[in-house]
């Protein structure tokens, strides 16, 4: 059973910085995508940036410049740098990867639990 568990969630006030983890544990035979979505309060869930096994990446526009997607030395491992924060920026976070099990196996989306970011005065 394939696991993610996000980190790094939290409190920040307008012009701030966080950095959030994720971190994939148990069956994995490859990670083909990481990436961050995010969920704020009668909104739909969007893609806040993306990065492929081969280092391509991709932003939403509202983060371009201000947030870094990054996998960590550790192949399961993935990380959001995010700064300048505004309060738009104000979700939960969730972590996503597409995780194959096995050589054999065709991969699929799993999803952390999701961590709070709160931007606020």
């Amino acid at each position: 059973q394939v696991q993610l568990v996000e980190s790094g969630g939290g409190l920040v006030q307008p012009g701030g910085s966080l950095r959030l983890s994720c971190a994939a544990s148990g069956r994995i035979f490859s990670i083909n995508v990481m990436g961050w979505y995010r969920q704020a309060p009668g909104k739909e869930r969007e893609l806040v940036a993306r990065i492929t096994s081969g280092g391509s990446t991709n932003y939403a526009d509202s983060v371009k410049g201000r947030f870094t997607i990054s996998r960590g030395n550790a192949r399961n491992t993935g990380y959001l740098q995010m700064n300048n924060l505004k309060p738009e920026d104000t979700a939960v976070y969730y972590c996503n990867s597409r995780i194959a099990e096995s050589f054999a196996s065709a991969p699929y989306d799993y999803w952390g639990q999701g961590t709070q970011v709160t931007v606020s005065s």
